[in-house]
């Protein structure tokens, strides 16, 4: 009796495991997200560290957590450094965000990851076929994103409308970031920033694609954290959530 017992309750815990395994791969996929951090010249040590730790924050804040996690399917998210044509490298290999551990896990990997040597030209074009390859394998997602930021034009390699003519990146669509970096008081101030005021109509003009697709604006990597939070609800969230203000945790900047 005690063996049949015994037998009958590993029966039941193997049919509970798979159920519940099952349950887990049906799960649908609503979005599959690629972020794409500029390490090129232009981002300084400081800037970089900025740059990790602001995505991290922002994956972490309450208001995001629960923009993911609200509608019972998964977000899966990677994220990968570029510079210059050869260097794209994984910050963040693909994560399925199913839980508050998963989301935590994914922040802590982006913040305690070390940048590899980087180069000094700015292949943006390059790193939106990398992201492109990277979506190829997630044709089951409903929607396929790609969240990159930049604080400069691309100056090396294809254009960035040869690279979107391309068969691949059909169904992506692509969200900028610009991070409008100030020069210092110096002769050449004036000229800089000019130069950089028109960072983001460039990303508007050349970078976005796909329906919906936006460009939004930090002022310095300082500012990259309140950015990209606003960014993530708008990818993340269902319609009602991209109105959330910037929760009031968020560091902030003058």
């Amino acid at each position: 009796m005690l063996e049949q017992h015994c037998g009958m309750r590993l029966v039941l815990t193997a049919l509970s495991f798979c159920l519940l395994t099952t349950a887990a791969l049906a799960e649908p996929c609503r979005l599959a997200l690629v972020l794409a951090l500029d390490v090129s010249g232009s981002v300084d040590e400081e800037e970089y560290r900025q740059q990790l730790d602001g995505l991290a924050f922002a994956l972490e804040s309450e208001v995001v957590r629960e923009a993911i996690l609200l509608l019972g399917s998964t977000v899966e998210i990677a994220a990968f450094e570029w510079s210059s044509r050869n260097h794209q490298f994984l910050v963040l290999p693909w994560t399925a965000l199913r839980t508050n551990d998963d989301i935590s896990l994914a922040a802590s990997r982006i913040r305690n990851y070390k940048k590899q040597r980087a180069g000094l030209k700015t292949a943006l074009s390059t790193a939106m076929l990398f992201a492109a390859e990277m979506l190829r394998d997630r044709s089951d997602c409903w929607q396929r994103t790609v969240d990159v930021s930049g604080d400069g034009m691309n100056n090396i390699g294809p254009t960035m409308s040869n690279v979107y003519a391309l068969d691949v990146f059909q169904g992506i669509t692509v969200n900028a970031l610009a991070v409008i970096k100030t020069a210092p008081d110096t002769e050449n101030t004036t000229a800089r920033e000019s130069k950089t005021a028109d960072l983001k109509v460039y990303f508007s003009k050349n970078v976005i694609r796909g329906p919906n697709s936006f460009a939004l604006a930090a002022r310095g990597y300082s500012d990259y954290a309140q950015a990209m939070q606003r960014k993530l609800l708008k990818e993340v969230a269902a319609p009602s959530f991209s109105q959330i203000s910037v929760s009031p945790d968020m560091p902030t900047t003058n």
